[in-house]
């Protein structure tokens, strides 16, 4: 089965630069669903607003499931200050110093975005001198400035801005000639867009999985609830599909894809995950093992609501994960050849 590395590269800079913070991926979902639907294969949508895709399998036999997330971290207005500047609360885990100096959107309720800065209070070196370098960056410290003429609390509201409005982070997506993508939120729509270009060399090659295979596109992983609910019925055996962190201390690398044995809910299943790495050297691909202590995934989600899975995690190496993050096309392309060689697996 040949894969498209152009498409998965394409899909993950299109995803990138589509607002999905947690609790607002409809936008997000809508075009997974469309570009689902381009390939020729149904979509199922749960309750919650995860999307459920079969792939074309056998209709009996253990059932596989590939889990990825598009929901990314973000924020949400906590209060509009006096002065017209918006306090802000987080949507998933992540330090408030990564976001500060970055382009925003204000997701009004019934109107289009306003654009914004993430700024400190203190942002002017001209003005506060050295103590802009010692301010503890936290939600007291951390504030948006909006691209409107506005001075007062009323002003903001009169434009429909209000507490619970939702607030995304300026991607920034860039494609470099070294086969580099930069951006946000590569967490988890790289892998968003790995699972559909997996779904399209299946389809291309008019081939069927030994197995009843599925799609997962969950949509509150980063708030810790993913896919505690909605799996289809009969699987067994599920890989949660998601970034590698890349640092110091870690085996992963930007251009491998990795299979994690244990994070910080504990070890993934181990027979599982020998089979996975026995098949990454079967296949002779460039993999990593490694250990993540500050991360969780999908399959961790479903085990804890109870789900009798194999649960494992693999993915493509993302450098700065959960700031401004990096990968290179080729983690793409492992971590894809891996997923279709389990898939085709008897």
């Amino acid at each position: 089965m040949a894969l498209d590395i152009d498409y998965i590269a394409n899909v993950t800079c299109d995803l990138c630069r589509i607002p999905s913070p947690t609790g607002y991926t409809h936008l997000a979902t809508d075009h997974v669903r469309a570009l689902v639907t381009d390939l020729g294969l149904p979509v199922q949508v749960t309750t919650k607003g995860s999307l459920v895709v079969r792939l074309p399998s056998a209709d009996a036999g253990p059932g596989r499931l590939l889990s990825a997330h598009v929901d990314t971290l973000g924020a949400m207005v906590k209060e509009i200050k006096s002065d017209g500047r918006l306090r802000l609360t987080l949507i998933g885990g992540y330090d408030w110093s990564t976001i500060e100096g970055e382009y925003c959107l204000v997701h009004r309720a019934d109107d289009e975005p306003i654009t914004g800065t993430i700024l400190t209070t203190k942002a002017s070196y001209h003005v506060h001198g050295t103590e802009l370098r010692d301010l503890k960056r936290d939600g007291d410290s951390i504030e948006v400035r909006l691209d409107e003429v506005v001075t007062s609390a009323a002003d903001v509201q009169a434009l429909g801005v209000a507490v619970g409005d939702f607030v995304s982070l300026d991607p920034r997506t860039t494609v470099t000639s070294t086969g580099y993508i930069k951006s946000r939120h590569l967490d988890d729509k790289a892998c968003v867009a790995i699972l559909l270009g997996v779904a399209k060399a299946i389809l291309d090659s008019g081939e069927t999985l030994p197995c009843p295979s599925w799609l997962y596109i969950s949509v509150f992983e980063e708030v810790g609830h993913g896919t505690s609910a909605g799996l289809p019925d009969n699987i067994q055996d599920v890989i949660a599909v998601d970034m590698a962190a890349v640092g110091s201390g870690q085996t992963s690398d930007e251009q491998a894809v990795t299979i994690c044995t244990k994070d910080s809910s504990g070890p993934y299943h181990y027979g599982f995950t020998r089979e996975l790495v026995d098949l990454a050297r079967r296949e002779s691909l460039n993999y990593r093992t490694d250990i993540y202590p500050f991360y969780g995934s999908d399959v961790s989600q479903a085990l804890r609501a109870g789900y009798d899975i194999r649960g494992a995690l693999v993915g493509p190496g993302v450098d700065a994960s959960h700031s401004y993050e990096r990968l290179h096309r080729d983690s793409l392309r492992e971590t894809a050849r891996l997923l279709l060689a389990w898939l085709n697996e008897p």
